[in-house]
């Protein structure tokens, strides 16, 4: 019987999975912290970490996935 070759390689499944921690990671370190509460103002969600840092690890996975996509298989 012959083996299906499949699109994507270990490599590049692996690359995958890495690249959607990542994202997930950037997501939960945007979400962290106090949630705004409806008496009150929290100037927490204008933090460094929220408006810079997050989006950069996001943006950094979504380019992994990207790299992950076009890699030839060996």
């Amino acid at each position: 019987m012959d083996k299906k070759r499949l699109a994507f390689g270990k490599e590049n499944f692996i690359l995958l999975f890495i690249s959607i921690i990542v994202i997930v990671i950037g997501f939960i370190v945007m979400a962290e912290g106090k949630f705004s509460e409806e008496t009150g103002f929290d100037p927490s969600i204008f933090s460094t970490r929220r408006i810079l840092i997050a989006p950069v690890i996001i943006i950094s996975g979504f380019g992994l996935v990207i790299c992950a996509i076009l890699k030839k298989p060996k």
